[in-house]
């Protein structure tokens, strides 16, 4: 049930209120149109996807909440205000952390050291400080990997801490950026296409580890997958892009039964 506060899902979870909304959002690349007209909420405590064919324009949604991407039209809302444009280290200290599409870790570093990237806007002590490494600046470090080191556990990955990210598997390589984005604590996590390219083992266990951390941590999550199975069975509400439009948005079983949206993953021809 549905109300202006938050809802309640099919199992009882309780959903607050908004945390981020699209306001009639438009996005262009030169005269391509990436995004037209599109508005949607993110409420707090929920999984929300969104989900399109090739080319909906998906990732550029994702890139506009992120705040990569500043749209020519409309306004993103972020508890409550109209949010303006910010820089990538804003975004983090907003509490909003994410994971990319293609994966984006520092390869000759080890597990645990990708990890502790994630916490570099937690670090106050300046640069001087932390060469030194004494009093404050050693007791913040020590606290940082402390907190690392229980995301590690969390995602179980004890066992290559030590490892070169250089010679993990893909499966594992999307585990630590996860990790990485754990480690900033983030109230809103944004996740592009996290079970790409794994096979079904690797996507159960991702797949469980979303609803850890969401159940766990209360972390409010928005995620791009192009794996129905998956979409379906984690999030509480779904947004359906197509060529750029919005043609879908409500829970898995409304998305799942609305016509656009077969007519669209079908391939059905476009009036």
């Amino acid at each position: 049930m549905k109300d202006t506060e938050g809802y309640v899902t099919a199992d009882g979870r309780k959903i607050g209120g908004v945390v981020m909304e699209m306001k009639n959002i438009t996005l262009r690349f030169g005269g391509v149109v990436a995004i037209k007209d599109i508005s949607f909420d993110i409420r707090e405590g929920e999984i929300r996807a969104i989900i399109g064919p090739n080319g909906a324009g998906k990732s550029s949604m994702l890139n506009v909440i992120s705040g990569f991407y500043v749209p020519q039209e409309g306004e993103v809302w972020f508890r409550g205000a109209p949010r303006p444009p910010v820089k990538p280290y804003e975004v983090a200290r907003q509490g909003i952390a994410r994971t990319f599409q293609n994966i984006a870790l520092f390869e000759g570093m080890t597990v645990l050291d990708n990890v502790m990237t994630g916490r570099l806007t937690q670090m106050n002590q300046n640069i001087l400080t932390q060469a030194i490494w004494k009093g404050k600046a050693e007791a913040e470090e020590v606290a940082n990997r402390e907190i690392a080191e229980k995301i590690i556990d969390f995602l179980e990955i004890q066992s290559i801490r030590k490892t070169p990210v250089s010679r993990l598997p893909y499966g594992l390589k999307k585990r630590v950026e996860l990790a990485r984005a754990l480690a900033a604590e983030p109230k809103l996590l944004l996740l592009d296409e996290p079970m790409a390219g794994m096979n079904v083992e690797e996507k159960e266990d991702m797949s469980r580890f979303i609803l850890d951390v969401n159940d766990e941590f209360g972390t409010t999550i928005a995620l791009i997958e192009h794996d129905m199975g998956v979409v379906m069975d984690l999030s509480d509400r779904v947004v359906v892009m197509d060529y750029g439009k919005k043609i879908g948005d409500g829970t898995p079983d409304e998305v799942r039964t609305n016509q656009d949206v077969i007519d669209a993953y079908l391939g059905v021809a476009h009036d």
